[in-house]
Order: C-alpha cells, then structure tokens, then sequence
C-alpha cells in the first residue's frame, strides 16, 4: 500500500500555483498577481490557510484568480455527511489550487482548473483520501480547431494512465459542467474526476500533476492565437451575456462553492471565480445564422 504524503502533496501546489501564475503573467504582458495570505485558527468550523492571487486589469487578462488553500476541520459539514456517512466524526483536512480567468477579448476563452487533495481521519482507523480536479474551456466564440486542441492535450496527459481514462473523465466533465435549467454545457468540456484513489496514492498523484501541469500546456496557445482578434462593443456584450451562465453554475451546482460556503470557508476566495463584470437578458435569443448563434452548437457533449 503506498504511504500517504500530504507534505509532498502541498509542496507540489504551491509550487504549481507560482508556476502558473508565472506563466500567465508573461501572456498577458502587463498585469500582475496581487497575493492576499490569509489564516485561521482551528475551530469548530474551518481553520487552516492560503495564498489568494488575484489578477485585474491586465492587457489579456480583465480578471482571473489562482488560489492555493490548505482547511482543515474537526468535522464534516452535514450536507457532506449526508452523502458520505462514513465521513462522519472524522476530522479532514483539503487542499488545492483552483483557477478561473476571465479574459477581455471576448474571442479568448475562459478557462478553469482545480487540482485537490482530500484526507479524512480518525483514531485507530485508516484514512479516507481521494484526488479530484480538472479544466474545462468556456468560449463565447468558439472555434473548432482550438476546442481540438484543448482535448488533445487532454488526452495526452491522460494515456500514460490508461486508454480508457480521457473518455471517462472527459464524459465526466461534460456531465458536471452541465446546466440542466437551460439544457446546455457551460463550454465545450475538458477533464473532470473526483473520489481518485484506486490506483493508489503515487499514481493519483502523479496524475493530478499531470493534470495542474497541463492547463497552461492546452490553454496558452489558444489565448496567443486569440488576444490580438478585433471585437466591437456587440462582441463584448454578447460575452458579458454569457458570462451570466458561468455565474449560474457557480453558484447553483458548483460542489466546491457549496462545500467552501456552507463549512465557513473564506468567502472572498471562494468567490474569487466569479467574473468582474456581468450581465442577463430576458428571452435573449441570437439572430439566426449569426456567430452568436453559432456557440449553441459547440454546448453539447461531443467528439473533438
């Protein structure tokens, strides 16, 4: 049985999280991360920490978060134990590096990634762990090639552990990612896994380094391809519109949202994927045969 290295684990994220940061800096070429550290005490609701980096205002970049948290508590919140009863009277701790960047130019996607780590314990009894994460890409003008190459990333990663993964946690993300109110994906999909602990702890964990390391490997030559395309304020208004969805998720099905919420989590962090700006419109429907109109048939699970 492989022994269990949280220390190795954080060391990794941390690590992860400047990496990125790093690299997003350098494509946007004028914005930097602002980091907020923040600590709580052990209570009875979270304690634990973080490294909160925020990004606004950038050339690329209009404002994105890359966030690192270590919590830890002496129990699980209901809503958790309700669905995972053997997590009951154990005391966890998590930890991850979740990101979300909201770019200006409406032809740059959003993107997202999460790469964490679970532990629950108990006296006298063997921990309960798992890995979860993922990316997912959120166009508002998609094109074809760039969703191909996105996915082709994502499959690389994933073959050196098995040709059945990528279609697995690929399906998984088109499922999570999936609004059921407005019958749509909230973008053309990537990777989504969660509960990871079958194959043991080094081989998850060599996986959700693959995992962390590829988001920038699939994300930043869309972005080059992309920052420079000229757009007009129908353009920019057609992104705010869909943003609106992203909000949506977030808040209504997001499990790390609701789990971060109702534990007593750190608000602003949790919060910091939402976009700076917003907003809805009732019955809006694109004019037919639009570029517009065109996103509709990009928000459904298909073959890339």
């Amino acid at each position: 049985m492989s022994t269990i290295d949280k220390q190795a684990v954080k060391d990794f994220l941390l690590h992860l999280q400047e990496t990125i940061c790093q690299q997003l800096e350098t494509v946007d070429g004028k914005a930097t991360f602002v980091e907020d550290e923040w600590y709580r005490e052990p209570g009875e609701r979270l304690g634990g920490g973080g490294r909160t980096r925020v990004m606004r205002y950038g050339l690329v970049f209009e404002q994105g978060g890359v966030n690192f948290s270590h919590v830890t508590g002496q129990q699980m919140p209901a809503s958790a134990t309700a669905h995972r009863p053997e997590l009951a009277g154990r005391q966890f701790e998590a930890m991850g590096v979740s990101l979300v960047m909201h770019p200006h130019n409406p032809y740059v996607p959003t993107s997202h990634a999460n790469v964490r780590f679970f532990i629950a314990e108990k006296e006298g009894e063997a921990p309960i762990w798992w890995f979860g994460g993922g990316f997912d890409l959120t166009p508002y003008y998609p094109f074809a090639e760039d969703c191909r190459e996105w996915h082709q990333v994502a499959k690389r990663l994933c073959e050196p552990f098995g040709s059945q993964v990528y279609g697995e946690h690929k399906a998984w993300c088109d499922t999570y990612f999936y609004l059921p109110h407005r019958e749509e994906t909230r973008g053309v999909g990537g990777l989504f896994f969660d509960d990871l602990n079958h194959w043991g702890f080094e081989r998850c964990f060599d996986y959700i380094k693959a995992v962390g390391e590829g988001y920038t490997q699939a994300y930043l030559p869309i972005v080059e391809r992309r920052k420079q395309t000229l757009y007009g304020e129908r353009e920019r208004q057609f992104q705010l519109y869909r943003r609106g969805r992203y909000v949506e998720f977030n808040l209504v099905f997001d499990r790390g949202t609701l789990f971060g919420l109702q534990s007593g989590g750190r608000t602003e962090s949790i919060l910091m994927s939402m976009p700076p700006l917003a907003r809805w419109e009732y019955d809006y429907q694109p004019e037919k045969g639009s570029a517009e109109a065109k996103l509709s048939e990009f928000l459904v699970p298909k073959e890339w």
